[in-house]
């Protein structure tokens, strides 16, 4: 297999992904017939090192390279980008939630204030026993509320960091397989969803899922291990 990796990397080094370049790519990509765990296992090299180019080049250029980038590795029948909004009370927050941790192939990062549904904490630990790499950030005081699932969660083996400052580690949000970013006010509670005013986003946009991921990575740097 050619290291498509480095086939991506060098169209970044010629500061933009030529038309021959992308069809050259999107050839290999179609006669190699990558599998989604394949395919989810390069997506994240390709955000990763696009966050890596943040910081030396002009964020537009990298978002330029990565827009171009993410549709070569989308399937060829999905539409570009698309966003979509879900509501509670009502079951469609945690029903969005657990499709993507159900379709997970390659990386879950959660980033969640507090978690205590077991529905979705069910989803979350089956994620991580078939091999999807799981990461978890979240609250200390939450984590003692009672309900909490996040003790049941690292004794599954989950990795889980934890906010222990003064303040609170107030994020909502999910990014799977650097594919899909899930963000909104929703606490992953059954509270939220039987009985609170909640909503989440969805979008599989490349700079916002890239903004989130790399906040995921700057917190989890500096959160303590569970």
């Amino acid at each position: 297999m050619p290291n498509l990796e480095e086939l991506f990397r060098q169209t970044f080094d010629d500061q933009v992904m030529t038309r021959q370049e992308r069809r050259a790519l999107a050839k290999i990509l179609q006669e190699e017939e990558l599998s989604e765990q394949e395919l989810g296992a390069l997506r994240a090299k390709v955000f990763d090192f696009a966050g890596d180019q943040m910081d030396d080049h002009h964020p537009q250029q990298v978002l330029d390279w990565l827009y171009k980038a993410s549709k070569l590795l989308l399937p060829s029948d999905a539409p570009l980008y698309t966003h979509k909004v879900y509501f509670s009370p009502g079951p469609d927050c945690r029903e969005a939630i657990n499709r993507h941790l159900r379709s997970a192939s390659h990386s879950v990062d959660i980033c969640v204030f507090t978690i205590s549904d077991n529905q979705i904490s069910d989803e979350i630990a089956a994620c991580h026993h078939r091999g999807v790499r799981v990461r978890i950030i979240t609250d200390n005081d939450k984590m003692e509320d009672r309900g909490s699932d996040i003790y049941h969660l690292s004794r599954k083996g989950v990795d889980i960091r934890i906010d222990r400052t003064a303040h609170h580690m107030h994020h909502k949000y999910m990014v799977v397989d650097q594919g899909f970013a899930l963000t909104g006010s929703y606490n992953w509670t059954r509270s939220a969803a039987e009985h609170n005013e909640e909503n989440i986003l969805e979008s599989n946009d490349p700079e916002i899922i890239l903004a989130y991921q790399r906040k995921f990575d700057e917190l989890w740097k500096k959160m303590e291990r569970l």
